[in-house]
């Protein structure tokens, strides 16, 4: 399906539109894309992040890809279950929080030289408000950076995330970018390794 910048009637419905507390309660160890695609993903982080700089982890879980071997001041990351995000070594701290319910990020202005959001945009249900967060904890060039694959828990998906492909997919984080205000162009990134899982990264910087 080609991507419609006008946001057509339900391109953000679920089949599952129930609380996300509750469906988030029990915490998930899995990871959503294959080995050689998580390498591709901190290799990226590796030619992206600012090194001893301060990262949010957003949607986070019990596992980051961030590179083991460089150094962030801190990492703090938000996502929807406790037990995950307290079983993960590389936060330094943790929020709970639906963005779903209140997509304003529960951190002050430029607290963050970058925000990550690894294979989960597919759940947001107030993108937009979200990424104008985003853009409001950024400090001034800091990077906000979108990393996309094709697995999901197919029933909190949005309806956008089914109907578009790849392209669409990129296209549409680009339009969260312009709507949201505060970012420069967004550009994109394709990190797949051959023969494993897809890996779409669409960033923006701070204006």
């Amino acid at each position: 399906m080609t991507f419609d910048p006008a946001f057509p009637d339900g391109f953000f419905d679920r089949i599952d539109a129930s609380d996300d507390r509750d469906f988030y309660l029990a915490p998930r160890f899995v990871t959503h894309i294959d080995p050689d695609t998580i390498g591709a993903l901190s290799e990226a982080y590796r030619d992206l992040l600012p090194a001893d700089g301060s990262l949010l982890d957003l949607m986070s879980s019990w596992v980051s890809h961030q590179p083991h071997e460089i150094h962030f001041e801190r990492v703090a990351g938000l996502g929807m279950n406790r037990q995950e995000l307290e079983r993960n070594a590389q936060l330094t701290d943790l929020a709970v929080h639906d963005l779903n319910r209140d997509p304003e990020l529960p951190y002050p202005d430029s607290s963050f030289d970058a925000v990550v959001n690894a294979v989960s945009v597919q759940y947001l249900t107030r993108p937009v408000e979200v990424f104008r967060s985003v853009s409001r904890v950024l400090r001034p060039g800091g990077l906000h950076v979108v990393a996309m694959s094709h697995r999901c828990f197919p029933t909190k998906a949005v309806r956008a995330f089914h109907q578009l492909d790849g392209e669409g997919r990129c296209a549409l984080v680009r339009e969260y970018f312009e709507r949201a205000g505060g970012y420069a162009p967004a550009e994109r990134l394709d990190r797949a390794p051959p023969g494993a899982d897809p890996l779409w990264i669409v960033s923006a910087r701070r204006s």
